[in-house]
């Protein structure tokens, strides 16, 4: 392996053979200047040319060449740091290293020389030492060399080879390598000239050496073999050395990182990727994982996978694979190839998030502020009032539009073949983890821990908090099988004049009493006075007020049914409501039909809406509460009710109200207003009915206001802000789809329905006594009938009607008006809010339990 160079005074000198597998280029000129002269170290009042190396020694830092006298002090025995004889030798410039995308400082080399004699050939090694710049020790005798490379660590080592009886190289090599600290450094043994045929390179590689230098005192020799040291395996070994930085970095990192070669054999595995699979600390390596693809055509994403790879490309997408314990889990990966030697494809580096979460990071995300609905309630009682409605709806339209931007982005990170839509979503948010920093990533966990649960739409309450809202929730949005302790509070609600069922004269629009005419002549505005209407009608307002409404509407032409059948129709419906209820009776009706009427007037309801939209949703306020009980869906579910038996405790009264409305229409020829209707038309306005009339459900109450402003509210707004010279018909159009038409049609009955808390302060406290006191009666019978109290805090004994309306306002009303008024501009209305929100807490606040303050 040894091979001969030129003579002693060959301009290159001789080279040492190659042990490594791969080398750097020698980078720099010979001649390159270095910034300051080695460290010398000498013998006391001698010169390297000395060779006793019995005596002590001196160690000394010398800046430039060294002096003749010089400052002593102690060092080991037999170590010797010469002086520097060349006072212009140039040296070798010491620069940044690149590894990759990393960069580091090399510092001065050191060199340690193991020579039992100083010879021509360790002076050799002394005078290129000093050439090149750096630093040089000199051990005279074996015992002192370990203890010297453990306080120094040099780079190079050199040792003399020549003369076996003298020093056992081999041994002293053996004995450095087996230092924990030997790892990263290159040691050369320096050999006698004699034929390759007379050596074996075996044994000297096995002792620990990186190569052989063939003895050559020639100073330019030696300088140029140790050029090529440092700029071959050196910068090599300094490569290596900084892995550890690497790898130490993948083993803290939270992200799942695998490591395989091209065969697909795994070479590395970090802990974050063993938890996931659930295999112990090195347990994975040198074994292969099976890989399934979500989809059954495996064939297929193998394929993609490979065309991707195999030409220098990463891979982003979705497959299954197998823990240890048998289970499949869906994994988020990123394949990227490593291009080695040859150009070929050596490595396979895997950054994979499963996709059902990650536990560990999941106390951190509660710090990250998420835009979520329950968070948004959380804390909304507290004092929401204080802003304008103003500067929340700027922010609120700021923010969605940043979100559906990122939103429009992160859709087309990649294709995907699913099942759900939800599973896209899901995929989505991983995928957009990948490059995240860690917050969001860590809020993204908890928005897939969210997504994954059945209960999308139902916020979590705790009683602590606010009881009158985890009441109401209770009540109105579960199985009623909840418990909780209310408040005291004594009641006193005003006597109510009962209502009778028969209409006592014949009902026209020709033929309208005086006093009736009055009452509904301002039926247009919002701030009609339904309660007025209620005694001048005899408590029959729903009749009058409807027939001018439909008239309005032009209702008889669109169902081509005459006036008489209309009326016909009225009277019916309006003696199918319960006069004995407080709340729930034709007067409510008549209000939520004033209601609908104002919303459809409105210009962005009437530029989005059909004709059979306006009469679908015109007749749905008129019977979605037809023979309502008085008593909640969880109370009719407690008590075994034939209803709840007959809808499977699903949707009880509204399914009641819808059909019951439609059986007693289509009974009776002289009330039916569809039958001059043709079929398909009918079916239309028949599903649009229901539809609206279910959405007045308050279990779905959460799902129909998020789906309303997801779909509706922030597409509008994006579109206005990141186009705003796009036409208004394409606009309209996105408005009048199917879908769209419908969403807007729910969350118009649902405001309707509950818009108690929109009307002036003296309708607001009105309409609150009698939901009180058709809830304290609810409440009297549960516990006369011995069944689960739903709603404990509307005991009349207990309850706080004030705290009773701020929690319905802040839980229930707040969010949905916002979002319509987003669409439809109601500023009236959201003054209402604020007036009535303000009055209810200044009663709380005065500790006042009762609707009104008492008199002075």
């Amino acid at each position: 392996m040894t091979r001969r160079r030129g003579g002693p005074e060959a301009p290159g000198g001789p080279f040492a053979d190659r042990i490594a597998a791969a080398r750097q280029r020698v980078r720099g000129a010979a001649a390159a200047s270095m910034g300051c002269a080695p460290s010398i170290h000498t013998s006391e009042n001698r010169t390297f040319s000395h060779s006793d190396g019995e005596d002590e020694g001196v160690d000394v830092d010398v800046p430039g060449p060294a002096p003749r006298s010089i400052q002593r002090w102690s060092t080991a025995p037999g170590l010797v740091e010469p002086q520097p004889r060349d006072n212009g030798a140039s040296k070798v410039s010491v620069a940044d290293v690149q590894f990759g995308p990393m960069r580091f400082h090399q510092d001065q080399l050191q060199v340690l020389l193991v020579f039992t004699k100083e010879d021509s050939q360790c002076n050799g090694f002394h005078r290129a030492c000093e050439k090149a710049g750096f630093k040089c020790t000199v051990a005279k005798e074996v015992q002192t060399v370990l203890t010297c490379f453990q306080d120094k660590l040099h780079d190079i080592i050199i040792i003399d080879h020549r003369h076996p009886r003298q020093m056992d190289a081999e041994a002293l090599c053996r004995s450095i390598r087996s230092s924990k600290f030997s790892e990263n450094t290159v040691i050369v043994g320096v050999v006698r000239r004699v034929d390759k045929e007379e050596s074996s390179l075996m044994p000297f590689l096995a002792a620990g050496f990186t190569r052989r230098f063939i003895e050559n005192p020639n100073v330019m020799a030696c300088y140029n073999e140790l050029l090529q040291l440092a700029c071959g395996e050196v910068r090599s070994q300094l490569k290596l050395r900084a892995c550890n930085s690497v790898f130490t970095a993948l083993e803290k990192s939270q992200e799942a990182i695998e490591i395989t070669s091209e065969d697909h054999i795994i070479q590395y595995a970090n802990p974050a990727f063993e938890s996931t699979m659930g295999y112990q600390s090195g347990e994975l390596i040198g074994k292969e994982l099976a890989q399934v693809p979500i989809n059954e055509k495996k064939g297929d994403l193998l394929d993609a996978i490979n065309s991707c790879v195999t030409v220098d490309k990463e891979w982003q997408g979705v497959y299954h694979t197998q823990k240890k314990n048998g289970d499949n889990i869906q994994q988020n990966v990123k394949i990227i190839p490593v291009i080695g030697q040859g150009g070929k494809i050596r490595h396979y580096v895997s950054i994979i998030r499963v996709c059902n979460g990650n536990n560990k990071v999941e106390t951190t995300t509660e710090c990250v502020q998420t835009d979520s609905q329950t968070d948004n309630q959380a804390g909304k009682h507290k004092d929401r009032r204080k802003h304008s409605m103003d500067a929340k709806a700027v922010s609120s339209r700021t923010s969605d539009v940043s979100s559906q931007r990122r939103h429009s982005s992160l859709a087309r990170i990649h294709s995907m073949m699913i099942e759900a839509p939800i599973t896209k979503v899901i995929n989505i948010i991983n995928a957009a983890q990948e490059n995240s920093p860690v917050p969001v990533t860590e809020a993204l966990n908890r928005v897939l821990d969210i997504l994954r649960t059945t209960e999308l739409y139902s916020p979590q309450f705790n009683a602590q908090d606010d009881p009158h809202a985890t009441d109401l929730v209770g009540g109105l949005m579960s199985d009623g099988l909840r418990r909780f302790s209310g408040n005291e509070y004594i009641l006193a609600t005003k006597n109510l004049p009962p209502l009778s069922n028969n209409l006592a004269t014949p009902v026209s629009l020709h033929d309208v009493p005086p006093r009736i005419a009055l009452a509904i002549e301002n039926e247009e505005q919002w701030d009609f006075d339904i309660f007025e209407l209620e005694v001048a009608t005899q408590n029959r307002p729903l009749i009058y007020l409807g027939l001018k409404t439909f008239a309005r509407f032009g209702m008889c032409e669109f169902l081509q049914c005459s006036e008489t059948t209309l009326r016909s129709w009225f009277q019916m419906i309006e003696s199918n409501y319960h006069s004995s209820n407080p709340y729930h009776n034709s007067t409510h009706a008549a209000d939520v039909l004033h209601a609908t009427a104002y919303f459809l007037s409105r210009d962005k309801i009437k530029e989005t809406l059909d004709r059979i939209d306006e009469v679908a949703a015109l007749i749905a306020a008129t019977v979605h509460d037809v023979d309502h009980p008085g008593r909640t869906n969880s109370f009719l579910c407690n008590a075994g009710n034939q209803l709840a038996v007959l809808y499977n405790d699903t949707a009880v009264l509204e399914s009641h109200h819808v059909a019951l409305a439609f059986q007693l229409t289509l009974e009776n020829d002289q009330c039916n207003i569809f039958k001059q209707m043709e079929r398909n038309d009918y079916r239309t306005l028949r599903q649009s009915i229901i539809d609206m009339v279910l959405a007045t459900e308050m279990t779905k109450h959460f799902e129909h206001v998020n789906k309303f402003i997801n779909s509706i509210n922030k597409p509008l707004t994006a579109q206005e802000s990141e186009e705003p010279d796009r036409s208004l018909e394409d606009i309209k159009a996105m408005l009048k789809t199917p879908e769209s038409r419908a969403l807007i049609k729910r969350m118009m009955i649902k405001c309707a329905d509950v818009s108690n808390p929109c009307r002036p302060l003296e309708h607001c406290i009105e309409w609150a006594a009698r939901i009180s006191e058709e809830y304290f009666s609810q409440t009297d019978e549960e516990k006369q009938l011995d069944l689960p109290v739903v709603m404990p805090v509307f005991d009349r004994n207990t309850c706080s009607i004030p705290k009773s309306q701020i929690s319905f306002i802040d839980y229930f009303i707040t969010d949905m008006f916002d979002a319509w008024d987003a669409f439809v501009d109601l500023p009236n209305l959201m003054q209402h809010i604020d007036d009535n929100f303000r009055y209810w807490k200044g009663l709380d606040e005065k500790k006042l339990r009762s609707l009104r303050p008492p008199p002075e």
